[in-house]
């Protein structure tokens, strides 16, 4: 899909993703000491207005300005201590400017090469120790799990993650398929009270 695809995705709907974070990027950096943050492919913000809800100084960046605006709109009524820079932009292309101690991609949906291209920028912005976070649908979610993108093309696992960031110095934190209970129907697809598959990817540039 692209960008004018998603705006009218998003423009149709309240919200297409949940007004919570993810639960893996909730249960992975809820104790972290705040710094600068990166939100990738951030959509309508979920992961950006949590973080900010922390104390993170947090750029959110996303090809769907219909996306960044529902997403500013939820934030000024959150009133974040450090407001919340929003970006229009192809994460596979766009430069962040200067350095971040976290940047997080959850459930971007691209093609290998795409992928890869974000996934070097996105590390590309870290500082010396500062942390990526990826979490997508895992490539066994297709015939194994539930809801998800059908397209086994934007579906990957941990390890094509680190392969994109072949040639760079890293430390590996997580890096598996985990499990996602669906409570009941989310609306993308997935049947309630099935399993979901998720690929994670947490390193620590060193």
């Amino acid at each position: 899909m692209d960008s004018a695809a998603w705006d009218e995705r998003y423009a149709g709907t309240d919200l297409v993703w949940s007004a919570t974070p993810n639960q893996f990027v909730a249960e992975a950096l809820a104790g972290k000491e705040p710094g600068r943050a990166l939100d990738l492919a951030a959509g309508e913000g979920r992961n950006a207005l949590w973080l900010a809800s922390l104390g993170w100084e947090v750029t959110a960046a996303d090809f769907s300005q219909v996306a960044l605006d529902k997403g500013r709109a939820v934030e000024q009524s959150l009133a974040p201590k450090h407001p919340i820079t929003w970006v229009c932009a192809d994460v596979t292309t766009w430069t962040p400017e200067g350095s971040y101690d976290l940047a997080v991609v959850a459930y971007l949906q691209l093609p290998g090469d795409e992928r890869g291209a974000a996934a070097r920028r996105a590390f590309g912005a870290l500082g010396d120790g500062g942390e990526l976070f990826w979490i997508a649908h895992d490539s066994t979610n297709l015939v194994e799990g539930t809801g998800g993108p059908q397209d086994p093309e934007v579906l990957m696992t941990a390890e094509d993650v680190l392969s994109d960031l072949g040639g760079e110095r890293f430390e590996v934190i997580r890096a598996e398929r985990v499990e996602r209970v669906v409570p009941q129907d989310d609306g993308h697809g997935g049947e309630a009270n099935r399993t979901a598959y998720d690929c994670l990817a947490h390193v620590r540039r060193v």
